[in-house]
């Protein structure tokens, strides 16, 4: 049995939420929530309250199936971010012209399971 959350359009870049993706990687949950806890990185923010959703879809998907789950024998088992879409703003610059930024979003998702 295998719980996933989905943040979608996270308004930060891509490359930055993947820093923080790549630590918690195969991690227990117990030891993914500590390190995103305590890590300076601002991405670890919105990948943190997924991780704490796919936690609560399994607990609910174990109760609604009459199993019982243990938080703390939960594993991270997928975990990915993908681009959403980019916002197109336009900034000032020098000599009355205007120069392009994109912000850009991301999707995150987060799969977790028991371990085996």
């Amino acid at each position: 049995m295998e719980a996933v959350a989905v943040a979608k359009q996270v308004r930060m870049s891509p490359r930055k939420v993947r820093l923080v993706v790549d630590q918690i990687r195969g991690l227990s949950v117990n030891e993914a929530v500590s390190l995103l806890e305590f890590s300076k990185k601002a991405a670890s923010v919105p990948v943190g309250k997924t991780l704490q959703s796919a936690v609560a879809n399994a607990t609910d998907r174990a109760d609604r199936d009459g199993d019982d789950v243990d938080v703390d024998d939960l594993v991270v088992s997928r975990v990915f971010v993908d681009e959403g879409p980019t916002y197109k703003r336009w900034r000032a610059a020098a000599q009355g012209r205007a120069v392009p930024r994109r912000r850009r979003t991301s999707h995150i998702t987060v799969a977790v399971r028991p371990k085996e």
